[in-house]
């Protein structure tokens, strides 16, 4: 396929914290081989697989969570949760960061956590400790940015913390990743389309791209 000629619009469905740092290199890589070729980036709100199946979107990115056993995946990367607080932020200055000091704690909360993030609270929970949750936001980019500013620590996808392709360092400017406490488990990114674009040349070619482009940003 002349990828140089190709003329085709695809709508990605991906989370606020995919399009922080990995939607500029997937949207420079798409650029470079097939310059009009449109990508329109829409939110996931959920992991329902409605829109997969009617067509209103051709690939989604994010955890494989739906129940629609059709649907065609990729594995991209491997992420787990890691805490975030400002540079100079207390839990920072002296010690080992232990469960009892992280969980006193104020923290911010992005409702994106979902299962991963209770499990976090589970391990704390077995040790009769939990976070003091101060404020709630709907993504790990706000929950990022209210950390930069305060001494709310967040919890976020390690992912968030940029990678080698991540030209902006304003992203992570300002903070401080760190080690969880508590066992924190490992959870698979994947791409997710319906298989009725199995065979679509043009389709096969984006989805390489983005398993490149992923590969390439989190090795391993």
């Amino acid at each position: 396929m002349d990828t140089a000629s190709l003329e085709r619009s695809f709508t990605i469905r991906a989370s606020e914290g995919f399009l922080e740092v990995l939607s500029a290199p997937v949207v420079a890589a798409v650029a470079r081989a097939a310059p009009q070729v449109q990508l329109r980036f829409v939110p996931k709100p959920d992991k329902e697989a409605g829109p997969l199946r009617e067509g209103l979107i051709d690939l989604e990115i994010g955890l494989h969570g739906t129940s629609a056993p059709e649907i065609r995946t990729r594995f991209l990367f491997r992420d787990r949760f890691v805490g975030v607080v400002r540079t100079g932020h207390p839990l920072l200055a002296v010690g080992e960061v232990t469960p009892e000091r992280y969980a006193a704690c104020r923290h911010v909360a992005a409702s994106r956590e979902g299962e991963t993030g209770e499990a976090v609270d589970t391990a704390l929970g077995r040790l009769g400790l939990g976070r003091r949750i101060a404020v709630a936001v709907p993504g790990y980019p706000d929950a990022m940015r209210i950390a930069r500013q305060s001494d709310l620590v967040a919890l976020v996808p390690r992912s968030c913390l940029g990678n080698g392709l991540l030209g902006d360092p304003t992203v992570t400017s300002g903070l401080e990743g760190l080690g969880l406490p508590v066992p924190a488990p490992e959870f698979l990114i994947s791409a997710m389309w319906h298989p009725r674009l199995d065979a679509d040349p043009a389709h096969r070619w984006l989805r390489e791209t983005v398993v490149t482009v992923c590969r390439e940003a989190y090795p391993g």
